[in-house]
C-alpha cells in the first residue's frame, strides 16, 4: 500500500519571533544549524527515500501559498496538492481535508501525517519506525510515535504506555496534557512515558471510520466544505464560508484520545518540536561551553547561549542562559529560559501596530521579493528585486507615487498603457492615481530602487486590476 505524506503547515510560529513572523513563519525558515534547507524543506527530504512515497500533500494558510509553492519547486518536488486553510481550525479539519484529497488518488493508502516544523536527528531511525508502523496502519491501527524523554520538559504532552519490555509496539494507557515540572520529573523517573511527537499513520479507510464513530458531525461539516473545492492554479481552495462553520480542534482530541485502535511506537532521542528558542538551543549543535553560535557572532566567555545574527555582526561578552537574536531591524536579548513568554509579549505588541511584529523588512512575493531600506512620516525607500520573466500585477495606488531607479537588468514599465524599456542607471516617475505594472523580460534578476511618497504608504493602498498570479488583495 502507498504512502501519502500529509504536511501541516499552518503555524504562525510566534514563539520564535524575531526570526518567525505571521508573514514568514518558522516551517519556511532554515534555522536547523547550518543547513540550507527551510524546515519545510526538511520536513519532505527526510521522507522521500521511503518504499512507494507519494508526493505530498501540504496543507497551509493562504497567505504563505506562494511560500510554499516555491520551496516545493527549490528542491524539485510538486505535490500532489497545496490545500489553502481559509482560516486555522486546528488539525483535524486539516487532516480531514487532505484525506479527502489523496482518497480521490489512491482509494486507500497509508497517511503519514507530519508537522514541518520538526527537527529530527536520527533519520535512519525515524524511517525504520514509520516502515515498522506501516504493517499496523493496513491492519487497521492508528500508528502514533511516542519520544523517549531525556529531561523533564513541560512544553509536550505525554503518553503513558504500558512498561512490557520485550514490546515493540507499545499499547496506550493514558494521554497527559503538557504536564507542570513536578510532574514531568515524576514521568522521567517512572520511565513508562513518551513525549507525543504529533506524528501519526493511519490508514484513509481507518481515519474516516474512527471520524464517523467520534466526530461525525465534523467529518459532514469538512465534506460540505471539501465538495466545493476550486482549483486555482497550483492551489485548492475548499468552500470558505462551509469551513468556517467546522469546529476548532485537534486531532488528538478527537480522535486519538477516544480510538480505541491507537498504538504507539517509540523513538529514542533525536526528534524536537521546535516550539520556542529554549527547544532550539537544546536541539542545536554547541560549543565546549553550551553555546549555539550562528551567523557573524563573535563569542567569550558565554555559557549556555543561544547567539544568533542574520545580518549585523554581534558580540556578546559573559553572558549566561541568554538568547540573542539579531535580524536587520529587530535585536531580541532575554533568559534563554523564560523563552515561552515571547508569545504573550508578541500578542500584546500587536495591539500597538508595530510592522516588525508580523512582517520582516525583507517580504517575499510570487514575483521576487522587496526590501523596506529608509522610511519618514511621508517617504519610504524601498529595494525591489523581480525574478526573470516575472510580472507585477498591473495596480493604481490612491495616496502616493513612486519613482523607479534601475540598478540591476531591465525592466519594462507600463504607465497608462504605455511601456517604456529602462536599462541601468535610467529611472521613471509613477504619478498618483496612474494605472502601471513591472516587468522583468529579461534572464536575470531585475533589482531597482523604489522611492515612495505620498500621505499614505502602507501596503493596503494597492487596486489591482489583473495579476497573473491570481491576488485580488
Amino acid at each position: 500500500m502507498r504512502v501519502v505524506p500529509i504536511i501541516l503547515s499552518g503555524g504562525s510560529g510566534t514563539r520564535l519571533w524575531p526570526i518567525s513572523r505571521s508573514s514568514y513563519p518558522k516551517q519556511y525558515k532554515a534555522i536547523n544549524g547550518n543547513s540550507k534547507f527551510s524546515l519545510l524543506q526538511e520536513t519532505i527530504k527526510r521522507i522521500e527515500t521511503l518504499e512507494n512515497i507519494c508526493s505530498p500533500i501540504i496543507v497551509c494558510n493562504e497567505e504563505h501559498r506562494f511560500l510554499v509553492a516555491e520551496q516545493c519547486k527549490e528542491i524539485n518536488i510538486k505535490p500532489k496538492d497545496i490545500i489553502l486553510e481559509p482560516v486555522g481550525k486546528n488539525t483535524a479539519p486539516a487532516i480531514l481535508v487532505a484525506a479527502m484529497r489523496a482518497f480521490e488518488d489512491e482509494k486507500n493508502a497509508n497517511l503519514l501525517v507530519l508537522s514541518s516544523d520538526h527537527i529530527i536527528s536520527n533519520q535512519n531511525q525515524f524511517l525504520k519506525a514509520i516502515e515498522s508502523g506501516r504493517t499496523h496502519s493496513e491492519n487497521g491501527k492508528i500508528v502514533l510515535f511516542g519520544v523517549i524523554p531525556d529531561r523533564p520538559e513541560t512544553g509536550y504532552g505525554y503518553i503513558k504506555i504500558d512498561n512490557n519490555p520485550n514490546l515493540e509496539i507499545k499499547q496506550i494507557c493514558e494521554f497527559i496534557e503538557k504536564p507542570d515540572l513536578d510532574k514531568a520529573k515524576l514521568f522521567i523517573e517512572e520511565g513508562n512515558y513518551l513525549w507525543n511527537s504529533g506524528i501519526f499513520l493511519f490508514t484513509i479507510s481507518t481515519i474516516k471510520n474512527e471520524f464517523k464513530k467520534y466526530a461525525n458531525k465534523l467529518l459532514n461539516q469538512v465534506q460540505k466544505s471539501y465538495k466545493n473545492k476550486i482549483k486555482d492554479f497550483d492551489f485548492l481552495r475548499v468552500d470558505k464560508n462551509e469551513f468556517e462553520k467546522c469546529e476548532s480542534i485537534s486531532i488528538d482530541n478527537a480522535i486519538i484520545e477516544n480510538t480505541k485502535e491507537a498504538i504507539v511506537i517509540p523513538l529514542a532521542k533525536g526528534w524536537s518540536d521546535i516550539g520556542n528558542w529554549f527547544t532550539l538551543w537544546q536541539s542545536s549543535e554547541k560549543d565546549n561551553d553550551k553555546n549555539f553560535v550562528g551567523g557573524r557572532v563573535y563569542s567569550e566567555n558565554n555559557k549556555n547561549c543561544y547567539l544568533r545574527s542574520e545580518s549585523r555582526f554581534v558580540l556578546a561578552l559573559g553572558l549566561e542562559d541568554t538568547v540573542v537574536v539579531e535580524t536587520d531591524d529587530v535585536v531580541l536579548v532575554g533568559n534563554i529560559k523564560n523563552a515561552q513568554e515571547i508569545k504573550r509579549i508578541v500578542n500584546k505588541l500587536k495591539n500597538d501596530n508595530l510592522p516588525e511584529i508580523d512582517s520582516h523588512s525583507l517580504v517575499y512575493r510570487p514575483w521576487g521579493n522587496y526590501k523596506s531600506m529608509l522610511s519618514g512620516d511621508r517617504w519610504q525607500v524601498k529595494l525591489i528585486r523581480v525574478k526573470p520573466g516575472a510580472s507585477l500585477s498591473l495596480q493604481m495606488h490612491h495616496h502616493r507615487a513612486e519613482h523607479w531607479v534601475v540598478v540591476k537588468g531591465t525592466a519594462d514599465v507600463e504607465i497608462d498603457g504605455v511601456r517604456t524599456l529602462l536599462s541601468e542607471n535610467e529611472s521613471i516617475h509613477i504619478p498618483l492615481g496612474t494605472k502601471h505594472r513591472l516587468r522583468n523580460p529579461g534572464k536575470l534578476m531585475l533589482e531597482l530602487i523604489e522611492i515612495q511618497s505620498g500621505a499614505y504608504l502602507k501596503e493596503d493602498d494597492i487596486v489591482r486590476f489583473n495579476d497573473i498570479y491570481g491576488r485580488n488583495f
